[in-house]
Order: C-alpha cells, then sequence, then structure tokens
C-alpha cells in the first residue's frame, strides 16, 4: 500500500539558516555544551514594566486574575495598539493618523504584507523587492505563500562594510522587475549595517516615483552605534518626500528592543487606510494574537517618553560593548577573515572567503552542530552560528556569496559571549584541516 504524498512545498523544505543548527545538535548525544549565536534569542530581562504585569497575572486588575483566557479581537486590545503607537512617538516621531494591528511576532505581519501587496508566483508581476543579504523569513514567507521576490544585491568589501549599488542600479532593477514593495531594515538584520535617514529618504522617493509600497522592519528600531539619530520610515513625511503619505508601513516586534522573544507579540502599522481594514480581515483567520502577550506588552503604553529613551540607551550600551569586543577579538584570532562593522541591531557577519577557495558555510556549521568540539576550563563546547546562504536570493546559475558567509548574533550572556571568538578559531581550523584530508583521501582514491 502507497503512503499519502506531501506537498512539493514540503517535501522540498529545509529548516531555515537560523535553526538549522539548534536542530542538529539537538540529535547530539555526548556532554558537549552549545553557545548559540545562530538565532536572534535576546537573553536579557524584558522591560520593568513587563515584568510587573507578568508577576501579577492573577492579582487584581489583571484580566485573567480568574484564569479565564478569552479571545481578543483580531486587531488587537486598544491597550497594546497604542503601545506600539506609543513607542514610536517616544523616537519624536509622528504617529497620529497610524492604524496599527497586533500580530503574532513581527513574522506573521510579513506574511500579512507579502500576501496583501504581491502578485501570485508564476504570473510575472508584482514581486516583493528584497536586498540582499535579506532576513530569511521574508524569503519563506514568499516562497510558502507562492509570492515572487526580486533582490538587490549587497556586497561585503575587505573592509568589512556591506555597500548597497547605487540608486541607478536599484532603479534599473525596479523598472526592469515591476515590484509591487520594498522592503528596507533600517537596522539591518543580518547585516547589521544601519540605513540612516537620508539613505531611507532616497529609497522613499523611488518607491513613490514607482508607484511602489514601502515596507520598513523596524523590530530593531533605536539600536544602532553610530553618531546621529535613529531613523525611522515614520520620519518620512510629504513634505520630506511628497507622495509618500498613504504608502508607508512598518514591522514592529516586542522580540529585540523590549527582550521578548517569546512572547510572539508584534504589529503591522500603516498610514493606508484600506490595507489596515484589509488585513485584519485576512487576519480573521486566524482569529488574534497571544491575549497574555498583548496584555503584557500593554504596559508600555503607560511608561514616559523619557523613561523609554533611557532604556534604549542602556541598550545600545550593553550591546555596543559586546559588537566592540567580539570584532576585535574576531579579527586579531582569524587576521585572514572579514568581519563585518555592526552600525546597527544585534548582529556580525564573518566571511572566510579569503581564507579558503572552497568553504560551505552550512556544511562547517552542521559540522560544528554535530561533531565540533573544543574544551576550555575543562568543559566541552561547540559553537552555533547562522549559515549565510539562506540569506541571499541567488538563482542556480550565481554563486552564492553567504556560502563563505556566517551570522553570529549578540544574544549570549556577555561571558559565554566572550567565548564566540576563541570557539571560532579553534573550530574553524579544525573543519579546514578535517576537510582537506578528506579531500586528499578522495584524489588519492582516484589514483
Amino acid at each position: 500500500m502507497t503512503e499519502p504524498s506531501l506537498s512539493a512545498h514540503f517535501r522540498g523544505r529545509s529548516p531555515s539558516a537560523i535553526r538549522v543548527a539548534g536542530i542538529r545538535f539537538a540529535e547530539r548525544t555526548d556532554d558537549t555544551e552549545a553557545i548559540n549565536v545562530a538565532i536572534g534569542n535576546v537573553s536579557l530581562p524584558m522591560h520593568p514594566a513587563m515584568i510587573e504585569r507578568l508577576s501579577h497575572l492573577r492579582d487584581e486588575g489583571s484580566p485573567f486574575r480568574d484564569g479565564v483566557v478569552q479571545y481578543t479581537s483580531t486587531v488587537g486590545l486598544d491597550e497594546t495598539r497604542r503601545a506600539f503607537l506609543h513607542t514610536i512617538a517616544s523616537c519624536g516621531l509622528d504617529a497620529d493618523g497610524l492604524h496599527c494591528q497586533i500580530t503574532d511576532g513581527g513574522s506573521q505581519a510579513m506574511e500579512l504584507v507579502t500576501v496583501g501587496l504581491c502578485g501570485p508566483a508564476g504570473g510575472g508581476t508584482e514581486p516583493l523587492l528584497l536586498i540582499d543579504a535579506a532576513y530569511t523569513n521574508y524569503l519563506a514567507f514568499a516562497q510558502r505563500l507562492g509570492r515572487p521576490t526580486v533582490s538587490i544585491t549587497r556586497t561585503l568589501g575587505d573592509d568589512g562594510k556591506f555597500a548597497l549599488p547605487d540608486l541607478a542600479e536599484i532603479e534599473r532593477v525596479i523598472t526592469a522587475e515591476s515590484p509591487a514593495a520594498l522592503v528596507v531594515i533600517p537596522y539591518d538584520n543580518p547585516t547589521g549595517q544601519f540605513y540612516d535617514q537620508d539613505s531611507l529618504d532616497a529609497l522613499a522617493r523611488l518607491c513613490v516615483k514607482h508607484d511602489l509600497w514601502m515596507v520598513s522592519d523596524e523590530a530593531y528600531r533605536q539600536l544602532f552605534y553610530t553618531d546621529g539619530i535613529a531613523s525611522s520610515i515614520w520620519a518620512i513625511d510629504d513634505d520630506r518626500v511628497p507622495g509618500i503619505r498613504g504608502r508607508r508601513i512598518s514591522i514592529e516586534s516586542t522580540s529585540k528592543v523590549w527582550n521578548a522573544c517569546g512572547l510572539r507579540i508584534g504589529a503591522l502599522v500603516t498610514d493606508n487606510a484600506e490595507l489596515h481594514r484589509q488585513a485584519v480581515a485576512e487576519n480573521t483567520a486566524s482569529l488574534c494574537p497571544s491575549a497574555i502577550g498583548q496584555w503584557i506588552f500593554g504596559a508600555i503604553a503607560h511608561v514616559s517618553h523619557a523613561d523609554l529613551n533611557d532604556w534604549y540607551g542602556r541598550q545600545r550600551a550593553y550591546y555596543r560593548k559586546m559588537l566592540e569586543r567580539f570584532t576585535a577579538r574576531t579579527r586579531e584570532l582569524l587576521p585572514e577573515s572579514i568581519v563585518s562593522s555592526p552600525d546597527a541591531s544585534i548582529y556580525s557577519v564573518v566571511d572566510v572567503r579569503k581564507m579558503t577557495s572552497d568553504f560551505d558555510a552550512l556544511e562547517f556549521v552542521l559540522w560544528c552542530a554535530t561533531d565540533g568540539q573544543v574544551e576550555i576550563d575543562g568543559r566541552a563546547y561547540t559553537l552555533l552560528v547562522a549559515p549565510m546562504g539562506g540569506f541571499y536570493a541567488t538563482t542556480a546559475d550565481q554563486p552564492n556569496p553567504g556560502r563563505t558567509q556566517m551570522r553570529i548574533a549578540y544574544v549570549e550572556t556577555p561571558e559565554r559571549m566572550e567565548l564566540v571568538p576563541d570557539l571560532l578559531a579553534s573550530l574553524l581550523p579544525a573543519y579546514l584541516d578535517r576537510a582537506g584530508a578528506e579531500t586528499g583521501e578522495r584524489v588519492a582514491g582516484r589514483g
């Protein structure tokens, strides 16, 4: 008797680049401990106002005091929606007139944007325009939903800086591919690149000129480490870019700035009433986001702007120190590697293209998860990182720049992050020596 078959999509699905190392390591049976910097799973406590609500879910005044957890409206609790708009306003931005819908993390907002703005795959129309290296979930959701994507590719220079093509090249791609929307991550995941306000304005002008939606993923807003001020799509009004109003969208999240990855609360914010209305209609099939998660984040609606800005400053100081230590130490231990100089978010990229002519980051990641081991102070460790190949939308006839690149997330405690450069500097040569030996054996066998 034959078994029922899976869809072609399921049969071809591999784990996400940010999860593949953890999945493989979970199969390991020895006592090796993993330092997991493959996924942006922040290890800091939430904002104190959120912790306060978490601690008093059954107290008087909590909607859960009787143990009843009902659905909320699909659009989300009013207080939670106000909280997200309050965080936008706390950055000195105008949140008046914006429409906010609560989602299951920023991920569900990405899905709604993709299905709501872009045409079906195969039709050759209305793709989602991404800037490679792009956050891998945009690619995964587009594939899941049958929506096409097109990419503009950044390059990582030997100086550790990612560079965008010039505006003329971006406009050429827009003209050739006719995308429906442009996605930009100002505090970029995965590269750590920071788009200042002038850069966002320039992209906004292209969106207006070519009638595109502009989607700004602002999950890391305020996590930047350069001089100047925070940038945002909500700083772009009709005075700065005539015609931008009505095509602006931001994706919000509690995961990163608020240290609440597992809360799974995000938001889709727009100045377009019709988009908001239809996105809520689409999401009625999912009923509602987590009621408890919404309640916990709703506490932020009552925190003053001054206190929120103090919080942002402390978050930046925490990450800046780790960023500086990691980049300096890794460049010292692996001088031939290229280590990106992150100006924003919580990630660095390490590229080993100058160290070896034949390197597959995915194979290295899987080896670290399965066999890699380094002893430090009597304990066995391995390192889990994200292979960057899954962050690029290259075709079969194009070389994938991510083949030699790995993303490092600053999510372990400072003490454990201190181990990352040393682990990488031990595991990488061990893997290259092993791979070289295996190649030699295969050549000898053919001889």
